[in-house]
């Protein structure tokens, strides 16, 4: 099996998130894919297949079980295709997930770089009732080092994960998480990941700096550039702390060396909050499994 080594929300190789791509999976069993998926061992390979709803299917697979939606993946999927000569540089397509059908927009930038935009699903809220200090024991950090300011909550725009807000960039640099205990802390949802952030950046053009610790049932222990969760921080940016549209730049990846950053745009349609990411993908190289 051919899988396209890409890397998402990076315009330079071997920086922002890794992903494997299959663009042949049509002929490949639910349980194949998942091989494929833990063969590769990256925190996300993306299977492109026929959709009977909309212009393409996009599966995802952790090494240790699917996803509904992941951003990174589906930048490395676009990426894929457009360097293929399946897809154009500017265009619009709607892509079938689990998540829903989701409408992607690819445009050119000055550079002739493909911009990839990708719809979430709508954002989801629910509190966290478990103990702060647990938490931020179990991500390496004390109580202290949570901004009180800010709620803790359950987000999701496709994929739930845990919002911590945390004081200071510096706090970051120790965080060490312990993935196999985090059920123990998230009781109302032990199957979710956690993203703390902080407004604190490295870039001066940066919004918010991020970092995302998997669930300890995909496998991994932590995702470079996560685009679904930075979506799901761009939602909770305009519910808690600055009301409105906006457009966030997110950086992430910083402390393990795989500087990235993503593009979240937030719109107001009715009484509904509308979420898209917008990022690149570099091809990297081939891999056969």
């Amino acid at each position: 099996m051919k899988v396209y080594h890409y890397d998402a929300f990076s315009e330079l190789p071997n920086m922002g998130n890794p992903a494997g791509v299959v663009l042949d999976a049509d002929g490949l069993t639910t349980e194949e894919m998942q091989e494929v998926a833990q063969k590769v061992g990256f925190n996300e390979t993306a299977f492109a297949l026929a959709s009977d709803v909309a212009d393409i299917q996009l599966r995802y697979f952790t090494p240790g079980h699917e996803m509904n939606l992941c951003g990174h993946g589906t930048m490395a999927a676009i990426g894929a295709l457009i360097d293929r000569e399946l897809l154009s540089k500017d265009a619009e397509i709607r892509v079938e997930t689990k998540a829903g059908i989701l409408t992607v927009n690819i445009a050119q930038d000055v550079a002739s770089r493909a911009m990839i935009t990708m719809q979430q699903a709508a954002p989801i809220f629910e509190a966290f009732s478990g103990s702060p200090a647990a938490l931020a024991e179990v991500i390496g950090l004390t109580e202290q080092d949570i901004d009180k300011a800010m709620p803790i909550v359950y987000g999701s725009t496709g994929i739930w994960t845990v919002i911590v807000p945390v004081k200071t960039l510096t706090a970051f640099q120790k965080m060490k998480p312990n993935n196999a205990s985090f059920p123990e802390i998230l009781t109302e949802k032990p199957r979710a990941s956690i993203h703390p952030f902080c407004l604190e950046t490295v870039d001066s053009a940066a919004d918010m700096h991020g970092r995302h610790f998997s669930s300890p049932f995909s496998g991994t222990i932590e995702d470079p550039v996560t685009g679904t969760a930075s979506g799901v921080m761009g939602a909770y940016f305009a519910t808690y702390i600055k009301p409105g549209e906006t457009d966030l730049t997110v950086e992430q990846g910083l402390e393990i060396g795989r500087d990235g950053r993503v593009i979240v745009h937030i719109r107001k349609q009715a009484s509904e909050m509308k979420v898209a990411i917008t990022g690149t993908a570099i091809f990297v190289k081939e891999l056969e499994v």
